[in-house]
């Protein structure tokens, strides 16, 4: 019995509004600081990324996102041969430090351009294609890690959470980048970014260890398994055309980017013609991402969970298309900066509030294999490729204006609705099946 008054609201704190329970705790806190540092140093980076996009003007946008995809293409048979012959507890840490080493090369040359004040606009592009591939691939790995970590009654109850803590850090990112990015210099970023970024590696040698405290009776079935994958390095891309369910989360995914290049290809043009200095232009956006951030981290806290254990995975995932629909009608009245910056917050934040935790949570009935190849080809290649459409559609599409172009996304979101549902319901149906067959 627990008698103290302060114990009853810790245990109801967590355990009913936030979801962990105690022997969950150190699992919890490990996985939420390892988000906290791969967005955090992301979102440090990103503001940069974005003034590289309209500084290299917003017409090159597709071209940027076509690179971008290129690049994608040839990382994903390189990601899959890499889990297909290492252990999972192998390649989660070095992906990481990977890209830690890509951030401090990008760091030497942008401080020699800028310090000798020559002209480095395809260094900006080459940063936008790798910051792009970097972002989905970070993200991608932990999301297909916790997976691996956490069973579905776990995810439905914890995802919501653990994404707070990637909110928190994008928040603290995308604020200290707005406050020192004048005095500092944006060149200096990028090694705190990549400190940062390091400290996640730690994180996956606490979760590691965990895993084979809990589970050690099954530990050949764990990400601490020292057996690979296996399968083919193209498996990720066979299992989608394989399966109704992934080809569910595929439309989703290039929906999700059609809308939201649209956004990004109108705040681009209008940023151009009112904010010329490119300092000034990251203080925009960090604006953005801070604003993003906030309103993320309150629905994942106290919200998505709430949401999810009442009304499912597919009502989640629904909430976004259908404020898109409301979103895109405000901005076809009302085509002006402030309208897009408003609606580019609100869907980011209800897509990092419940979109991306209940897409997470949908992989929670598929094999390992598919959790981290399959994921893995949706959330890097294939959202790309949603990029690419997008851009070339809206770049087509702007002789309408702004107004015709936000037309003509409503249809897509309704379609989107749809899917989402649907998605939702197949879930459930796994999920049953999963269960008669005694895995939980």
């Amino acid at each position: 019995m627990i008698s103290n008054p302060t114990a009853k609201l810790t245990t109801f704190l967590f355990g009913q509004i936030l979801g962990p329970k105690k022997h969950e705790y150190a699992a919890v806190a490990w996985s939420f600081a390892y988000f906290f540092c791969v967005l955090s140093s992301y979102y440090i980076l990103r503001p940069i990324r974005e003034a590289m996009a309209v500084g290299s003007g917003p017409d090159t946008i597709p071209y940027l996102f076509m690179g971008t995809f290129t690049v994608m293409m040839l990382a994903t048979p390189i990601f899959g041969w890499i889990t297909s012959r290492y252990p999972r507890r192998s390649f989660l840490p070095w992906i990481n430090l990977f890209f830690v080493s890509n951030i401090l090369i990008f760091w030497f040359f942008f401080a020699k351009y800028i310090n000798d004040d020559a002209d480095h606009i395809w260094l900006g592009r080459a940063f936008f294609v790798w910051l792009s591939v970097f972002n989905l691939f970070v993200v991608s790995v932990f999301w297909s890690f916790m997976a691996d970590i956490y069973t579905r009654e776990q995810a439905r109850r914890l995802f919501g959470f653990i994404t707070a803590g990637g909110s928190i850090g994008a928040l603290i990112g995308s604020a200290a980048t707005k406050a020192i990015v004048v005095d500092i210099g944006r060149q200096n970023l990028f090694p705190i970014a990549a400190a940062i970024l390091t400290l996640a590696v730690l994180c996956i040698y606490k979760l590691r260890h965990w895993v084979a405290h809990e589970h050690e009776a099954e530990i050949g079935d764990t990400v601490e398994s020292s057996e690979p994958l296996g399968g083919s390095p193209l498996s990720g891309v066979t299992h989608v055309f394989g399966s109704n369910y992934f080809l569910g989360v595929v439309a989703c995914s290039i929906f999700a980017s059609l809308l939201g290049t649209a956004l990004y290809i109108f705040a681009a043009q209008m940023v151009e013609e009112s904010i010329s200095d490119a300092d000034k232009q990251i203080e925009f956006y960090s604006s953005i991402n801070f604003w993003t951030s906030l309103f993320a981290l309150l629905g994942q806290m106290f919200v998505v969970k709430q949401i999810v254990m009442r009304f499912g995975i597919g009502r989640s995932l629904a909430l976004l298309p259908i404020f898109s629909i409301a979103g895109f009608v405000l901005l076809a009245f009302d085509p002006v900066l402030g309208v897009v910056a408003f609606l580019t917050i609100a869907r980011r934040s209800l897509g990092f509030s419940f979109s991306k935790p209940s897409t997470d949570m949908l992989y929670s009935v598929v094999t390992p294999e598919e959790k981290y190849k399959t994921k893995n080809f949706i959330e890097t290649a294939v959202y790309r490729f949603g990029d690419i459409i997008g851009a070339w559609s809206v770049q087509l599409m702007m002789v309408w204006g702004i107004v015709g172009v936000s037309v003509t996304m409503l249809p897509f979101a309704a379609v989107w609705t749809v899917v989402a549902l649907w998605l939702g319901r197949d879930y459930k149906r796994q999920a049953l099946a999963l269960r008669s067959q005694g895995v939980e």
